[in-house]
């Protein structure tokens, strides 16, 4: 079950990858770069606490593992193929300040569980830009086919997880994702009832 987890966790995330950066590239989707970088830093963030907090391997918590490589590739394709909605904005520099704070404070602490869950309080918080995006503009700039796939694979994570906060970083990501997967659809049901009026 174990090599099950992680090799259907490996290839999802490299999928997910892929295809985000196909979307991109083709200009059928216009992601936020604020939210990647922050979830860039943060993932970055949470795999090293987590590796520093207890005796674990990469495959201990493979969803971290694998994650780090999708924000960073998806960060950089949206740095060179985004359009210019993908720019910060004065609330994504916030946002961008309360990730910085919390490597800071592993830095001088070296804390290692308190500075993990704070970055896993900081990635529900790097999903801020692009809900404001999808309140403000009311229009769904995501691919659902990405973000149900990003649901599902925390799933099998959590059949190869070691440790509380493997376990945390998967169901986190499985809340956010369902709550923000619910606002694209709720945006994309408010925009065709307007069709229809």
């Amino acid at each position: 079950m174990r090599e099950f987890s992680i090799i259907s966790v490996s290839f999802l995330n490299l999928f997910i990858a892929v295809r985000y950066c196909v979307l991109l590239y083709k200009q059928k989707i216009k992601p936020a770069l604020a939210m990647w970088i922050f979830f860039s830093i943060a993932v970055g963030m949470s795999l090293i606490t987590y590796l520093a907090k207890d005796n674990f391997s990469i495959w201990d918590n493979i969803l971290n593992s694998t994650d780090l490589i999708l924000v960073v590739t998806v960060s950089i394709a949206i740095a060179i193929w985004g359009d210019k909605t993908s720019k910060f904005t004065k609330f994504d520099t916030g946002c961008l300040i309360a990730v910085i704070v919390a490597v800071v404070f592993w830095a001088i602490t070296q804390n290692h569980l308190i500075t993990n869950l704070s970055i896993q309080m900081i990635m529900v918080v790097s999903y801020f830009p692009v809900v404001k995006r999808l309140i403000e503009t009311k229009e769904n700039t995501e691919p659902f086919s990405v973000w149900i796939l990003m649901m599902i694979v925390p799933a099998f994570s959590l059949l190869s997880s070691k440790g509380l906060l493997a376990t945390i970083y998967s169901l986190r990501a499985i809340i956010c994702v369902a709550l923000l997967l619910s606002l694209m659809v709720r945006v994309e049901l408010l925009k065709n009832k307007e069709r229809i009026q």
